[in-house]
């Protein structure tokens, strides 16, 4: 096997600024469930999370230059999984957490191994099929998937004996959930943040300078696949019911949009963009026919203004105000050294 290039013998990247943001918002919403009543804000918010959860999946495999349009599919694995179990009596969250994001992760590992040698355009259109594949299964196993029927009617999930049946319960799992998959994202984009980087940059320069590449994408890939997995089951939480329609392309181009709007190159943007989009699609909704018309003119208005995403250009602009603070010092120091020179 090649060696590894120098950067792996360096000390682990540590998690900068919008690490310990993407984490601090997401406990920040933790509080949430008991700040308000308004059924309304609740739903708009646990579909955020969701939103946001299945964008950090998106986000992993975009820190390698790669579009996955496989989410919907780990998603369905995850809430499949998490949905089964509970009608099988393992109803504690504890347990059921940890097989969503294990039963995808374990697919995706064997599988990385045929879609991760594909790049560009192949790689698109393969997650793609894979999606309309599982799709398809779901609808063609009635008696594991209740087919075209789904699976309805499950237990709550609890937690130590406790039911969490009610919507402050199920919006509290939610954000907990979405905190567990910020952690688990920021750290692995955080601590290979330089080898990330490089396979983006080139990945052919990357291997022929000892990188071992494969290792790095497959990491990533099954770690999307394990946080995809947790938003599946989010969504069968919220919905009450898992069924093979919201696990199709619609869903994996949504997830794919909330990364690209809101920024690709940082972890805050699947975040900025969940929470955006949710809720301007939400607001949309009431406007009837103008509604998918209104929402389109609104994505190219981002795209066209900010082409960094959401969390980009906030960066862009801080950086233009940080500028004239900088140039300032070293311009105000220079008339006192002359002064102390005299």
């Amino acid at each position: 096997m090649a060696p590894e290039p120098p950067m792996e013998a360096r000390s682990p990247s540590r998690w900068g600024a919008q690490e310990w943001a993407a984490v601090a918002m997401f406990l920040a919403v933790l509080a949430v469930p008991w700040a308000t009543d308004d059924l309304l804000v609740q739903s708009i918010v646990n579909r955020v999370l969701i939103g946001a959860m299945a964008a950090l999946s998106v986000f992993i495999m975009l820190r390698m230059d790669l579009l996955s349009f496989a989410t919907p599919a780990f998603m369905a694995l995850g809430g499949y999984a998490a949905v089964l179990l509970t009608m099988h009596g393992v109803t504690e969250v504890l347990l059921i957490v940890p097989a969503s994001f294990l039963v995808p992760a374990l697919v995706a590992l064997p599988l990385g191994a045929l879609v991760l040698r594909l790049r560009g355009v192949y790689f698109v259109l393969v997650t793609f099929v894979l999606t309309e594949i599982l799709q398809l299964v779901l609808f063609m196993t009635p008696r594991l998937t209740g087919g075209a029927d789904g699976l309805a009617g499950f237990p709550a999930p609890t937690l130590l004996g406790t039911e969490l049946s009610d919507a402050r319960s199920v919006l509290a799992l939610a954000a907990a959930m979405a905190l567990l998959a910020a952690v688990i994202t920021a750290a692995l984009t955080a601590h290979f943040r330089q080898h990330f980087a490089a396979i983006e940059e080139n990945e052919v320069l990357a291997e022929s300078l000892g990188l071992v590449v494969w290792r790095y994408k497959a990491m990533g890939f099954v770690v999307a696949a394990g946080i995809a997995g947790m938003a599946g089951f989010s969504l069968g939480n919220m919905l009450l019911t898992v069924h093979p329609t919201s696990f199709g392309a619609q869903q994996a181009v949504d997830t794919i949009v909330y990364a690209i709007i809101g920024g690709r190159g940082s972890i805050l943007g699947p975040i900025a963009g969940a929470s955006l989009l949710v809720t301007v699609s939400d607001f949309l909704g009431n406007q009837g026919q103008y509604a998918q018309g209104l929402f389109g003119l609104l994505l190219i208005l981002v795209t066209l203004v900010a082409r960094g995403g959401i969390a980009g250009a906030v960066a862009a602009l801080a950086r233009r105000l940080r500028a004239p603070r900088a140039a300032a010092g070293p311009a105000a120091a220079a008339p006192e050294a002359a002064r102390g020179g005299a």
